[in-house]
């Protein structure tokens, strides 16, 4: 009883129901003050990090490759172009699982293994939503295939890129190179905000030399984009500076002559402009197209290449060392008459042998079951007929020290200077040389072999075109080089060592007797002269590959071709002004009035014939548009 008048008294109840409502008050207005904080938080004091952050989720900076500068030759005929390309990209930040886009990819194209590791590594060092390459050279079909299945592969994008295409093939792979992707050991190397946006880098050649100044400069770009990752709008942009525009002193027809001439031959062959030191051709055989590099080979065709017997991926002419045989005799007698070792009238007895006082060997002429050449030989006709007892004889009275000190003035032993990478040194030898080399003495039986160009002697084929236009130009020093001009400015010629002061006596009687090796009747080069319009001074060479013994005849139907003799041949024209020295060698040629000399002919005639003010004038309108042992010399 007592119960009920407590529950219904009006005043109790009032209190209780006042209390109920003004916590519930407070309980709101406590809540309420929370989402206002709240609210205020995030939309007065933390706005701009909200926006900022959003931002980032639509809208990113991306690197804009430039393109690539061209590469030309001295004609305006395009050596090295730039083609668009179809790339399949993975954007990480977007694909979240890539292991599970990679996989769903592989059903619809055919992803290499390959392909997937160059991924992995590449995705280690990409930042953000920067799109990192999975398959390059999409086809047509590829490209539709992706298009209709893009709403279940959620983070890649087909972009165009330029790729590098060299429209000559295998006419100048050996001097142009080619440009390859960036591998591992390569990205340790280069600056990684410069190659933002591209994957390829030279390789070799005239690509590697100029990197730089091929590159150009990478842009950026700002792009908005889907939840899906996919590009919606360009909002801003900073354009790429493309690479320089590079012409080379390259003459392609006089190329394309050289290398038709040497198809079936493994040799080289450099031609150098006398007057500028303007490299005119640089062959190396056999060669190979740089396309496939840069397209991505494959392992087959690498292998082929590599264990190929007739390594086509060496370059011959600037690091192929060889003996110079008799190409050399010209320079070695002109160093004898300079330092008066000798004079003009200087002769000597050749019975087609030479003995060493205290020696029993002798060392034979290449004449010598004839009976050698005989009483009254000169130094004239022992470089127009390649008399070996001859340089035997002078060279032990020249010595080891002159030869190898004068032989540094006209460009052998020691790298040219030429603008490509890689070039070999080639051996002067020196006393000096053969004690830290050979930890022997030098002796007089050195000298004899070296007198001749054998022995420890070995050579490129582009210092034996430096040599041939170091005689031409009667000792000026120009240095080899294939750059003539960037973006159309001609490069002002570098510093060039001092000119080599000799006697034009010397000269005059070097130049003749070379003259002659060509054109008299007993020239060992007598057989290309025929029908020829101008003077060609020439010199035969033959490298022994194998060591014969003394007592035996050298038979090359007895041995195998691979150890024939190596072909050589040394030449200058016109000989009264010269324009175009050069050096070859064919690989097991033999005789290099049979096989090298005929070469260089051929390639002497197509430049002298060419070579116009007519076609100069053409070549330059072209241009504008694009203004953005014994040796046997028979």
């Amino acid at each position: 009883m007592l119960r009920d008048n407590a529950i219904s008294d009006p005043r109790q109840e009032q209190r209780v129901f006042s209390m109920r409502v003004m916590l519930s008050l407070c309980i709101v207005l406590g809540l309420t003050s929370i989402v206002l904080f709240r609210y205020f938080d995030l939309q007065i004091n933390r706005h701009l990090d909200y926006v900022t952050n959003s931002n980032k989720n639509r809208i990113h900076i991306r690197s804009v490759a430039p393109t690539r500068g061209l590469i030309f030759d001295r004609h305006g005929q395009l050596l090295a172009d730039n083609r668009p390309a179809f790339t399949l990209n993975i954007i990480p930040e977007s694909a979240k699982d890539t292991d599970q886009l990679i996989a769903r990819l592989d059903t619809l194209l055919s992803i290499s293994e390959k392909d997937i590791a160059r991924f992995k590594r590449r995705e280690k060092r990409s930042k953000g939503f920067a799109p990192v390459p999975l398959k390059y050279n999409l086809t047509e079909q590829e490209r539709a295939i992706l298009a209709v299945n893009s709403h279940l592969l959620k983070g890649t994008e087909v972009s165009a890129q330029l790729m590098r295409f060299y429209p000559q093939r295998e006419l100048l792979t050996h001097t142009l190179g080619y440009v390859g992707r960036i591998n591992d050991r390569e990205i340790k190397n280069i600056d990684p905000e410069s190659y933002r946006g591209t994957d390829f880098i030279g390789k070799i050649g005239l690509e590697k030399y100029y990197e730089e100044t091929l590159l150009g400069k990478v842009g950026t770009e700002q792009v908005e984009t889907d939840a899906r990752g996919r590009v919606m709008r360009v909002l801003g942009k900073r354009d790429p500076v493309s690479g320089s525009n590079l012409t080379v002193h390259i003459d392609s027809q006089l190329q394309r002559v050289a290398l038709d001439a040497l198809k079936d031959e493994r040799g080289a062959l450099v031609a150098i402009d006398v007057k500028t030191g303007g490299i005119l051709s640089m062959v190396s055989t056999p060669s190979y197209d740089p396309n496939l590099f840069t397209s991505g080979i494959s392992q087959k065709q690498y292998d082929g290449l590599l264990n190929s017997p007739d390594r086509p991926l060496f370059n011959r002419a600037l690091r192929g060392q060889y003996p110079p045989g008799s190409t050399v005799k010209p320079l070695f007698g002109l160093i004898g008459l300079q330092h008066k070792v000798y004079d003009m009238d200087y002769s000597i007895y050749d019975p087609g042998y030479f003995f060493m006082e205290g020696i029993k060997r002798p060392w034979r002429d290449h004449n010598a079951d004839q009976g050698g050449h005989g009483y009254g030989v000169d130094l004239a006709e022992a470089i127009i007929e390649s008399c070996d007892v001859f340089f035997y004889t002078t060279g032990v009275k020249t010595g080891i020290d002159l030869l190898s000190k004068e032989s540094a003035l006209f460009g052998l032993g020691d790298v040219t200077g030429i603008d490509l990478p890689g070039e070999k040194r080639g051996i002067m030898p020196t006393r000096a040389w053969k004690k830290d080399n050979r930890r022997q003495d030098w002796f007089n039986g050195d000298t004899i072999n070296m007198s001749i160009g054998q022995g420890f002697m070995l050579t490129t084929p582009l210092q034996l075109a430096v040599m041939s236009a170091r005689i031409a130009s009667r000792g000026k020093t120009v240095i080899p080089k294939l750059l003539k001009s960037i973006d159309g400015e001609d490069i002002a010629p570098e510093f060039a060592p001092d000119p080599i002061q000799y006697d034009d006596k010397y000269w005059d009687y070097i130049h003749q007797a070379m003259v002659d090796v060509v054109h008299s009747e007993k020239g060992t080069a007598r057989g290309i002269s025929q029908g020829i319009s101008y003077k060609l001074a020439g010199k035969t060479g033959t490298a022994q590959v194998i060591s014969i013994h003394e007592k035996d005849k050298y038979d090359s139907s007895k041995i195998d071709k691979s150890k024939w003799d190596h072909a050589l041949f040394v030449a200058f024209a016109p000989a009264d002004n010269p324009q175009i020295a050069l050096g070859l060698i064919v690989e097991n040629g033999e005789h290099g009035s049979r096989t090298a000399a005929p070469i260089a002919r051929k390639v002497i005639d197509t430049y002298l014939a060419s070579y116009t003010p007519s076609r100069m004038h053409n070549d330059a309108s072209r241009l504008a548009k694009y203004s953005t042992a014994p040796t046997e010399d028979n």
